[in-house]
This record gives structure tokens, sequence and C-alpha cells, in this order.
């Protein structure tokens, strides 16, 4: 037989709900934190993060080396002794300012409808190649079916570059040496990108107007950036003396350098101005303070070796339109924008940087 305990048999005590009285004052005050709560969450999934604001046209998508934000990117080993030798090539030219380059040595910008007839361009063997490249002419080619409108105007300068971009198309071509002869275009050299808006940002194959490789319209200066106050994206940048062609930094797909000095910059290198420079105290033009901001974030892509430091802008006096930039620079001198530019607080990144790797 079982027994049960003295505790046990001991009654239980009902259960009493304690009553928790709440002072009205208090209810009050959670109910409004909260509201306060809510709101301010939907606030913050409502409002907008920062954004881009792109010329009309712009060419290359998020996707792009034009339109990547490397401004915590790490600096390479050898940055200092790249900057001050970049430095110095701007202190020994042209009164120690780099160009902005808008009369010549530009870039020819055009954006054309589908409906624009397409027209074969015509080799011109400025180069005295004994042979006829392959893949640039003929069915398919480079230089085959491109849309240049019947009044275009290549950019002044000996490089005579001509850009024209179909959006319908998707399809971008850039025209080194272009000119119109006897009624027909033809080009020394020049390429062509398929589904542009997706692509990385550069030509393949040795095509292209650039000595890199990389497509000028991707870095230039347009004139919509400068209305729009605002850069954002890459801007390209050409040096004197590019390292010999055998080095090539991604995302440049060739060169024509020539300077074997360990010191010397690839072509396709990233220089980004140090993001803890305030451009405000610098006493730049407006011009030259929406490069520098464009500096900190997107950085500059060395595409082209020239005979001065220089950035590009969007072709002005040569185009068949009016020319917008003496009243975008305010008056100012094209020679005189880059003006106290701080090229020695440049920072170059790494060899390569930005490379997708292959699996």
């Amino acid at each position: 037989m079982s027994t049960v305990s003295e505790v046990s048999r001991r009654p239980r005590r009902p259960w009493r709900r304690r009553r928790v009285v709440v002072p009205a004052a208090a209810v009050l005050v959670l109910a409004l934190l909260v509201t306060w709560l809510v709101v301010r969450s939907q606030e913050e999934v409502e409002r907008p993060g920062p954004t881009t604001v792109l010329p009309a046209g712009y060419p290359f998508g998020s996707g792009s080396v034009w339109r990547q934000d490397v401004s915590r990117a790490p600096v390479a080993d050898g940055s200092p002794a790249m900057v001050r030798g970049l430095a110095q090539q701007v202190a020994d030219h042209y009164g120690g300012v780099a160009a902005f380059n808008v009369n010549s040595y530009t870039a020819s910008y055009y954006e054309v409808g589908p409906d624009t007839p397409r027209v074969d361009v015509a080799w011109d063997n400025c180069q005295g190649k004994k042979y006829t490249p392959k893949g640039l002419v003929g069915e398919g080619g480079q230089l085959s079916q491109v849309p240049v409108p019947d009044d275009a105007v290549p950019a002044s300068g000996r490089d005579a570059q001509l850009t024209v971009h179909d959006p319908a198309s998707d399809q971008l071509w850039e025209l080194w040496r272009a000119q119109k002869v006897d009624g027909r275009w033809q080009a020394c050299w020049g390429g062509r990108i398929d589904h542009v808006s997706r692509s990385p940002g550069f030509f393949t194959g040795g095509f292209g107007a650039s000595g890199s490789g990389l497509a000028i319209s991707g870095g230039m200066v347009w004139e919509d950036d400068v209305r729009n106050g605002r850069i954002d994206h890459a801007l390209s940048l050409a040096i004197l003396d590019v390292k010999h062609w055998k080095t090539v930094s991604w995302p440049a797909q060739r060169s024509d350098g020539s300077n074997r000095s360990d010191d010397a910059i690839p072509a396709g290198t990233r220089l980004r101005l140090d993001p803890s420079v305030d451009v405000a105290d610098l006493g730049l033009s407006p011009v030259a303070a929406m490069i520098a901001r464009a500096a900190q974030t997107y950085g500059f892509i060395v595409t082209d070796k020239s005979a001065a430091v220089a950035v590009t802008a969007q072709s002005g006096e040569n185009r068949a339109t009016d020319d917008a930039w003496p009243a975008l620079l305010q008056g100012k001198k094209s020679y005189e924008v880059m003006k106290g530019f701080p090229w020695n607080r440049l920072q170059a990144l790494p060899q390569d940087y930005g490379e997708p790797t292959s699996n």
C-alpha cells in the first residue's frame, strides 16, 4: 500500500492573480514611443540611399570599371614612388598645371537613333602595317556597319577620336584618326563594344581608340557632369611616362608605354585622391573640385600616353552643336582649370586591382 505524505495532503491555496496598475501617463508615453519607433523604421526603409547622377546617354552600367567605388580600396606598396613621379611630370610641364583637354585631344561623342544609316568605315593604314588586321574590316568587323552621323566631327588633334553610341542596339564604337575623305568615313583603328550597358568598359582583342583599350567615353568629363554639379564615374588620365608595354595593370588590355623604371606607372593603374583631403579647402576651380571629389570615390584610370598629364573632356568646339564649355567653365581658360590640384595626394591602388578572379 502506498502512503501519501502530509505535505501532499495539505490543501493547496488557490492561485491569486495580481493586479498590476499602470498609470495612464505611462501608458501614453509608451504608446507614443512605439508610434515613434514605427514611423522611424518606416522612414529608414523609405529614405533613399546615395544616388548617382549620370550624364544623359552615359553608356556604361553599374558593373563596369568606370562605376566602381574605390574609396576604401587598399593602397599599393609602391604608391609613394609612383605618385612622386606623376606629380613631377605635372610640375615639369606647362607651368605645373595639368591639362584639361576641351579644345583638342578630346573625346567627340555622338548618340544616334536606330534610323541612322550604317556605313562600312574604311581602314586607313596610317601605321604602315604589312597586313590587314584580322577582325577589323569585312563582314562583322569592328569597322563595319557603323552608324556614323553624316555631319559628325572628330575631335581636334592628331588622334581625331570619334565615339558613336547606339542605345537601341546597345553598341558603342570608338574610332581613332577618323576622317571623312571624298564622302566616305575612314579610320586608322578603332573598335566596337556589343552589349555596352553590360560590358566591363573596355575593348578586347586589341581594338579600341585608346592606348590601353579602355573606352575613352567612360572616363571623359561630360558636359552634363558639370551641369549636374558632380561626376559619378571614374576619370581617364593620360600621363607622359607610361610603364613599358610588357607590364599592364587590369583593366587595361594593352599599352603603348616605354618607361622601364621600376616606379613607372603601368597603363590601367587606378589612382585615388586621398579620401581624407578636404576638397573645400583646396581653392580649386568648380570643375577641378568636381574632379577631385570623383577621384576620391571612383579614382582616375591611366588610359593613355600623352605629351602632358591630362584629363579628357567631352569634345566642345568641334561638335556640330554649339560649344557649351566656355559657359560651363565660367570664363576660366581650359589650361587654368586644374590649377592647384593636389597630385601629390594621390594614392596608387595595387596592380590589377578589381580584376575578377577565375574559378
